[in-house]
């Protein structure tokens, strides 16, 4: 069945898990279609032309200045050998458009590979200051290496507002354009020889990771290092070569410094990133701007030595927070008053609400996709690869009216043909690999068009119905992830139980939600330990012909409690540390185990 969908982008009707067809209430589409608006007239005249080479285009002849400066006269098509790259066609009557050339298909590995999925906050070290930092992730990937793995997949990166206050979720971040100062070793930022900037060794004490003590701790030491040393000439070069980008960022923190996380309750005058009001506070205040601006060039010097000789995944979010950076910095291009989530399935009778404004598809068009390729183009960047968080919503997006509940949305469509283009140029241009996380309900279509575009499927053990062997050999194969039980704690029944004490689901639900999934792990007695469940399932894992097989460090300890259990608030989610230290994993038996089962598997059809 195939949705009515309006002039607005908004299908009429959507189908749920059980292939039940559902009407949008009047009341919803009315609302939705007063939040997106109207494009102008002219829309289809001016938005950018994406392409690839050797297509034919609806355009006369014309004269294209491309990247390079290069100006090349085209007619009615692109040649075989037009470069890829952003490029702006020149109209006769004085008006230019963007024109996006993109090779069609995301870059690939040659050979098949494995690797660790990684909640960095959770991997802590002797020299963490109470959360995993770059330089954990480091020791991880010289850990990955020597083991022979060929990835590590890592949880979102991004920053968020830095207030006292700290977001836990990497998943709603204030911006998906620049990295979390949190994950600073502040030991190693240049110049911290200079001052005196303490000991964070007693928060790894916490049986929690505190975010907020945390961060309070390493901002006033990174402040010191700043002040005494200041990055220097290398510095005043690498912020120069990034330009106003930065700058919005950097101002935006320094203003969140003063009057708080949410842009929407800032002064009239501040609202506006390109306003005079912005321009003048910031004349004043060049050292708070500079000290978050440093932050940046000090994450990336990190990073760089973090991810040196290995294929790093980095995760994009599905959207950033309403009152954030991005959203400050692309006011025109996000929705008000509405958010994204999902509509009810068998996970969730309410549907869920994720609490990030969704991009107006028009309006996104019409800024020249210039949100969502910076977005691509900033997670990728320094990693070698991408994980692109709910990928359906490159296609359609659930839209949550702000004034009614998840379960009065609507399905909007995205121009998903131009996104997967462009994702197929900034993979090609940094060599690349994208995984797009297709679980759950997939509509018809979706794996054809990430297929045909390069992007890997991601397939779980703990999702699919055919064994391991029968998944497809373009795709991610995992065990399960942070959203889902750990083995261990899937064996134990402890997730079963924390399940029904928060909550989320009956004794009776949780109950047979384990025996479903304990299927999966055929040939156990049923008194084999957590260490024994763990070694099948990778067993079973290892069997799949997949380019990449994944497991979780997690899984890699026997942790029984999962990151994130979706639908509560009352837990401490993306906040639970490893309970094995970094210096320990090498020499962990189980993790060692798991090395050798996946790195035979993979060689076995490599």
């Amino acid at each position: 069945m195939t949705p009515t969908t309006d002039e607005w982008g908004i299908d009429a009707t959507w189908i749920d898990a059980k292939d039940e067809e559902h009407e949008v209430a009047a009341a919803t589409l009315e609302r939705l279609r007063e939040i997106i608006g109207s494009p102008p007239a002219d829309l289809d005249d001016r938005a950018p032309i994406v392409a690839r080479p050797g297509d034919a285009l609806e355009i006369d002849e014309v004269d294209v200045v491309c990247e390079d400066g290069e100006v090349r006269r085209i007619d009615g098509e692109l040649p075989d050998d037009f470069p890829l790259g952003y490029h702006w066609l020149h109209t006769e009557d004085g008006r230019r458009r963007r024109l996006i050339v993109s090779p069609g298909r995301c870059w690939l590995p040659d050979g098949r590979t494995w690797g660790w999925a990684v909640q960095l906050y959770a991997v802590r070290g002797a020299g963490s200051w109470g959360i995993g930092d770059l330089a954990d992730l480091r020791a991880i990937r010289k850990m990955a290496q020597a083991q022979g793995a060929g990835f590590l997949l890592i949880n979102p990166l991004h920053a968020v507002a830095p207030i006292p206050q700290q977001e836990a979720s990497p998943y709603l971040p204030a911006t998906r354009r620049f990295l979390n100062p949190i994950y600073l070793r502040v030991g190693e930022v240049p110049g911290a020889d200079t001052v005196d900037i303490g000991d964070g060794a007693d928060l790894n004490d916490g049986e929690l990771i505190d975010r907020d003590a945390i961060w309070a701790r390493k901002r006033a030491a990174l402040h010191a290092v700043f002040l005494s040393h200041g990055g220097g000439e290398a510095f005043v070069r690498w912020r120069e070569e990034q330009g106003p980008t930065l700058q919005d960022w950097a101002t935006w923190a320094a203003i969140v410094d003063e009057h708080g996380a949410d842009w929407h309750a800032w002064p009239p005058e501040l609202r506006r990133p390109d306003s005079p009001g912005v321009a003048e506070w910031a004349e004043q205040r060049g050292a708070a701007i500079a000290f978050h601006a440093w932050l940046q060039w000090a994450l990336e010097l990190q990073l760089t030595a973090a991810t040196d000789g290995l294929t790093v995944i980095q995760d994009l979010p599905i959207g950033v927070a309403g009152g954030g950076a991005d959203a400050w910095t692309w006011q025109e291009v996000l929705a008000e008053g509405a958010s994204v989530g999902a509509p009810p399935d068998a996970f969730n009778a309410n549907g869920q609400d994720w609490g990030s404004p969704p991009l107006i598809p028009w309006r996104l068009r019409d800024a020249d996709y210039e949100p969502f390729i910076q977005s691509i183009r900033a997670t990728i960047a320094g990693a070698g690869g991408l994980r692109i968080d709910h990928v359906m919503g490159l296609f359609r997006l659930w839209w949550v009216p702000a004034d009614g509940g998840a379960v009065e949305g609507a399905y909007v469509r995205y121009p998903a043909e131009d996104l997967l283009d462009i994702v197929a140029l900034e993979s090609a241009r940094a060599g690349a690999l994208v995984v797009g996380e297709d679980l759950g309900t997939v509509e018809e279509g979706v794996r054809e068009a990430m297929a045909e575009h390069g992007v890997l499927s991601y397939r779980l053990l703990w999702f699919e119905e055919n064994g391991p062997e029968e998944w497809p050999e373009a795709a991610m194969a995992a065990v399960t992830t942070h959203d889902l039980p750990t083995v261990a704690g899937l064996w134990t029944g402890a997730d079963a139980d924390e399940q029904v004490s928060l909550g989320t689901a009956t004794d009776e639900e949780a109950r047979a939600g384990r025996a479903g999934l304990v299927q999966q792990l055929p040939g156990l007695a049923d008194d084999a330990s957590p260490e024994d469940a763990v070694r099948r399932a990778h067993e079973l894992l290892a069997k799949a012909p997949s380019l990449l097989l994944s497991a979780t460090l997690d899984d890699a300890v026997a942790e029984q409690r999962r990151p994130n259990m979706p639908g509560t608030t009352d837990r401490p989610n993306w906040s639970l540390p490893l309970p094995v230290r970094v210096e320990e994993l090498p020499d962990h038996p189980l993790v060692q185990d798991l090395a050798r089962t996946l790195a035979d598997g993979a060689a076995r059809r490599g």
